[in-house]
């Protein structure tokens, strides 16, 4: 007796045939069902607060600004009267202007709360055009005020140690200019502990009360740091890709001008945006005065912070790695010691590579520059210099960074290569005026920013 599941060819086919499409339709129509039925968890791609999605193929999020999140010091809190006992920024709007890389139609921004000691309650948010598109102004351009929100609300607690993401905004933005965020705070953050970025170069306005919208704030309290804010998103097509300078007070621009954006990555921005391949090029700097490669000091350590400020932010294609000078610097000044952290500054360089490949990242390297002279780091016995030319001839040979830049080379003194050139030198004999911190921009080759394919292999080591 035939099995009726399986028929004969000769008998019942036509049947069963008609019952499995019957069967198929119907599991069809209920795959589609269970796919756009919003009770069964579907969404539309945007949430409540988010205007419809935009309709440009290979289009992405990309990081146009972004600043390195760390616990502020005791100096760097907001000044009296919003940083009381046990709380800041009670009642108090906070206006801050911030310059960013690439441009678009749409933008988000992320708040950190990572170093807080309590939740972060933001009550309410606005970006704005500044002035005259001037940075560390405290005046807005009227009617470009707009509200911003998260999930379709406008306030938000961010849990201790997480970051918020706004809801996608409607704000055109050109690239390179300044932007104003404004945020207000009623209950204010119940810690005295909380995050910024203190070498921020701009300036901010504090005023109590509720100020979010205001075209000025007169009679503000100004402080030179970034509190909270800590990266600005662009949706670009994929023809914009970001790239990550990790560095330490050299690239975050100490000896550079307040207000004028006059860091290297700042500069070397201009040189991108007048390049036809490189003009949708975003440039973020992820450094900090005093920061290590290997210990916490001002902020992580660079081998702890590369998956929050590298690989977590969005549209990034290259990475620019500008440090260890402080990790030398900070060591003991003997010969052990220094050989021994040169060999952890390389060691520390190789798993930077090896994390940023396996995300389909050219990692970028440069030569530290020099210290002789500096009254901190500079020993007279060389030991700190040896370990210094130790790691820029390993950064240069070795091959492991997919381009090399000589920053070194370029603002030394050829007649004292120990030495920063006079005319670029602070006066401290460590950091860099404007004028070298443009010839820091000049020395990197913009076609290192150009789109290509990566080569067969890439990401294997």
């Amino acid at each position: 007796m035939d099995s009726p599941c399986f028929p004969h060819p000769a008998r019942g086919s036509t049947t069963v045939i008609r019952r499995s499409s019957f069967l198929s339709l119907f599991a069809a129509a209920a795959l589609t069902a269970v796919v756009v039925s919003p009770a069964l968890g579907a969404g539309d791609g945007h949430g409540p607060g988010s205007s419809p999605a935009p309709d440009e193929r290979n289009a992405r999020w990309v990081s146009t600004w972004t600043s390195m999140p760390q616990l502020t010091e005791p100096g760097n809190m907001p000044p009296a009267p919003f940083t009381q006992d046990g709380s800041v920024l009670t009642d108090a709007t906070l206006r801050q202007t911030v310059h960013v890389s690439a441009g678009g139609e749409h933008i988000r921004l992320r708040f950190s709360n990572a170093f807080g000691g309590s939740a972060l309650p933001i009550t309410k948010v606005s970006v704005a055009l500044p002035l005259d598109d001037t940075a560390g102004t405290s005046a807005i351009t009227p009617g470009t005020a707009r509200p911003v929100t998260f999930q379709g609300r406008s306030s938000i607690s961010v849990p201790v140690g997480a970051q918020a993401v706004s809801d996608p905004l409607d704000f055109p933005l050109a690239p390179g200019s300044n932007l104003t965020a404004t945020v207000y705070l009623a209950t204010g953050q119940a810690s005295t502990s909380i995050t910024s970025h203190p070498g921020s170069r701009t300036t901010s306005y504090l005023r109590a009360g509720e100020h979010v919208s205001d075209a000025d704030l007169p009679g503000a309290t100004p402080t030179d740091h970034w509190y909270f804010l800590s990266g600005v998103e662009v949706w670009s097509r994929s023809t914009t890709s970001a790239a990550v300078v990790l560095g330490d007070s050299l690239t975050d621009g100490r000896g550079s001008t307040t207000n004028r954006n006059n860091r290297w990555p700042d500069l070397l921005l201009k040189r991108l945006e007048a390049g036809a391949a490189t003009s949708r090029t975003a440039l973020v700097n992820q450094a900090a005065g005093g920061n290590r490669l290997l210990d916490d000091g001002l902020g992580p350590n660079g081998l702890a912070r590369i998956d929050r400020d590298v690989l977590a932010q969005s549209g990034v294609d290259w990475l620019l790695v500008f440090e260890g000078i402080n990790d030398i610097g900070t060591a003991e000044a003997t010969a052990s010691a220094q050989q021994r952290v040169a060999a952890e500054v390389i060691a520390a360089y190789e798993q930077i590579i090896t994390r940023a490949h396996t995300h389909g990242i050219r990692v970028y390297g440069a030569t530290l520059t020099p210290m002789g002279g500096n009254t901190g780091y500079d020993d007279p016995d060389g030991h700190r210099e040896r370990a210094r030319q130790t790691v820029n001839a390993w950064i240069r040979t070795s091959g492991r960074f997919d381009s090399v830049i000589d920053f070194d080379r370029t603002v030394r003194d050829p007649q004292a290569p120990r030495r920063l050139l006079a005319s670029l030198d602070t006066g401290d004999h460590l950091h860099l005026n404007p004028a070298g911190y443009q010839a820091l921009a000049d020395a990197v080759p913009t076609r290192l920013f150009r789109q290509a394919p990566l080569p067969r292999g890439f990401g294997y080591n």
